[in-house]
């Protein structure tokens, strides 16, 4: 195994390079998809599609297999680009938006493929490989989500390489909600109609008293909340009529998420009036949590800690709360990890960067987690 990844480390890289400058904003997945298809096409796999959410689905499980276990890395990446994006080695560094969440997970995935391939490896059970689409931001987790309608009833388990595996193991899942609020009023001109209602100070009004409210607060519960972005008016010299934010809050526990749900509506009808008209739209949610076999989830969470103990011999592998393609699986009730096959930093950023010689070792646990299903 150490071999054929040392042997086989530059078209890894080189596999990296091609697909981490295809630019896969989420929900507009579809240029990977097709380099996708096209390769695994290229090393000898037939059965491969993809479905009406841009999932790219490697199947070795027949129609009727039941207790099946799926593998996922999301192609989308949070960045807007359409166009090539940029990728920079240096040194031992790779830099790239995307470039390890989760770029370099897809393509540890495709190696995996690769090497089954190349020794031509039977299924001792069924496994089936998933690079899936809208795991970041406003995709909804929409990948993951089709993946359980169509397989839900069948899978045993669900692991997602996602991230780097010096972050350790993401155990439990973080729920969240997002929503898009908007502000309207008559506006008008900056003089002529001054005293006016401004959209963007009415909705300043309801971020303050987001701002100020009392988080839920629990020992092992962690609870967030934030404004990502606000936008509107029209000029500098125009009372603006429309503004618009995207508010989320977070936590890993199920009451608390719905307190949160419960205040800010409370802040919302704290500010409306006859100044201005207020809309907001559910634009994300990710469940909590569900109702796990607790001695199944410890024992997929303990598998995982053996492959990462396959590189990272000493000090504790850290296991936290996290939100990710698990979030579907386990509030479905199926046992679910996350953990990647790289170190890096940087990510959601465009100075997203990854060890390149940590490839080698991401490859080593990504093989200790997948052959024991082979054969």
């Amino acid at each position: 195994m150490n071999k054929w990844i040392e042997t086989h480390f530059e078209e890894q890289l080189e596999l990296l390079k091609t697909l981490a400058a295809i630019p896969a904003p989420s929900h507009d997945e579809g240029r990977r998809v097709k380099f996708l298809l096209n390769w695994l096409k290229g090393i000898g796999i037939d059965n491969a599609y993809a479905d009406e959410a841009k999932n790219v689905i490697v199947p070795f499980a027949r129609p009727e297999d039941k207790n099946i276990t799926i593998y996922t890395a999301h192609t989308d990446i949070v960045q807007p680009d359409v166009v090539p994006l940029p990728v920079v080695q240096d040194g031992d560094i790779l830099r790239a938006p995307g470039v390890g969440d989760d770029t370099a997970n897809v393509v540890g995935i495709l190696m995996l493929l690769k090497y089954i391939m190349e020794k031509g490896l039977q299924p001792k059970e069924p496994v089936i490989f998933v690079l899936n689409s809208c795991e970041e931001g406003l995709g909804n987790l929409k990948g993951i989500r089709q993946i359980m309608k169509d397989f839900g009833d069948r899978t045993k388990e669900h692991i997602s390489f996602d991230g780097p595996y010096n972050f350790g193991i993401i155990s439990q899942a973080v729920g969240s909600e997002r929503w898009l609020v908007k502000a309207k009023t008559v506006g008008g001109h900056s003089y002529a109609a001054f005293g006016n209602p401004n959209a963007i100070v009415e909705l300043a009004g309801l971020i303050l008293k987001l701002n100020t409210q009392e988080v839920p607060k629990k020992e092992g519960v962690w609870t967030t909340f934030n404004v990502g972005t606000v936008s509107g008016g029209t000029s500098v010299n125009t009372i603006a009529q429309n503004a618009e934010m995207l508010y989320e809050y977070r936590s890993n526990d199920r009451e608390h998420l719905a307190q949160m749900r419960r205040q800010f509506m409370d802040a919302l009808e704290s500010v409306k009036s006859k100044r201005a008209q207020f809309e907001l739209e559910c634009v994300g949610e990710r469940p909590c949590g569900g109702d796990v076999d607790e001695e199944a989830r410890a024992r997929l969470i303990a598998r995982a800690e053996e492959a990462i103990r396959e590189v990272v011999k000493d000090g504790e592998i850290l296991k936290r709360p996290g939100s990710t393609d698990a979030n579907i699986p386990l509030s479905l009730g199926i046992p679910a990890v996350t953990f990647g096959l790289y170190i890096g930093g940087g990510e959601h950023t465009r100075e997203e960067w990854l060890s390149i010689p940590s490839l080698k070792e991401g490859m080593k646990i990504a093989f200790k987690m997948v052959m024991r299903h082979f054969e």
